[in-house]
This record gives structure tokens, sequence and C-alpha cells, in this order.
């Protein structure tokens, strides 16, 4: 079975992360790999890089909620501590596409859409898989759909 790179560098993350006594890193990396094999375990097979990324993904979007919260109630501490383990799970997520590059697909979709004669709120969710699809672990999604409803409106 071939161990996917994700996992494996996930795996020397943790280790690196132990020599260095680097107590923060250790906990959030160490959350991330129970997420993986708990999908793992429940999907009873070896997960992808993209299912991984997908997880980093979901993991990111909680701390960003969860920041969220904890700013509205004053808690810095907290949301700065939730802030830190987003940036280290920001390692395992493919390089961000630029500004541009993000225009660029979302314009491409929108014509594909609007060249099937597909218009309005229909259009938000064909434009919204496609861009998924190229974009994924790439960019802020919640960005994105913003850009497309404007691109709409």
């Amino acid at each position: 079975m071939i161990m996917s790179t994700l996992k494996t560098r996930l795996s020397d993350e943790i280790k690196n992360a132990m020599r260095a006594k680097a107590v923060e890193r250790l906990g959030t990396l160490r959350l991330l790999s129970a997420a993986v094999k708990q999908r793992e375990v429940d999907d009873r097979r070896e997960l992808t890089d993209a299912e991984i990324t997908a997880i980093v993904e979901k993991q990111i979007k909680q701390r960003r909620e969860s920041i969220t919260a904890y700013d509205q109630a004053g808690r810095t501490e907290t949301a700065d501590q939730e802030r830190a383990e987003i940036v280290v799970l920001q390692e395992f997520l493919p390089q961000a596409a630029s500004a541009e590059e993000i225009e660029a697909i979302l314009a491409a979709a929108a014509d594909e859409v609007a060249a099937s004669g597909v218009s309005g709120a229909p259009a938000m969710g064909k434009i919204m898989a496609i861009a998924k699809a190229k974009l994924a672990g790439r960019a802020d999604m919640t960005e994105v759909s913003r850009l497309v409803k404007a691109r709409l409106a």
C-alpha cells in the first residue's frame, strides 16, 4: 500500500515538532492526524491527498468560525491560539491561487455556464461546482462564493 505524501509529511512534521518540543504545533498536528485516522477507520481505507486536503480545509474553516466567536466574546488569547493553528494547518494545503487565477477560473466558469443557457440562482451552483473542482485547497471557498455572487449581481 502506498502511503499518501501528505500523510507521510504529517507524520514527519509530528516527529519534528516532538524533537523541537514545539508543544502548540505538536497539538495542532496531532489533532489533524487524529482527524485523518478517524476518517480512515470510518471509511476502512487509506485516504488520498485530495481527501486529506479536504480534512485540512474543514479544520481551517472550523478554526475561522471559532475565531469569530472568540473575538465577539472578547477572548483574544484563545482567538490568537486558533490563528496560530490555522498557520500550521495551511502548511498542508497546496500553493494558494492568486487573485488573478481565481478571477480567470470564475470568468471561464461563468462563460461555460452562460453558454449552456443557465442563469440566475442555478448558475451560481454550477459556477461554484466548477470553481470548487479547480480551486480545492487553493482558495477560501467562502471568498470565491462572494466573488461569484458579485459577478452574477
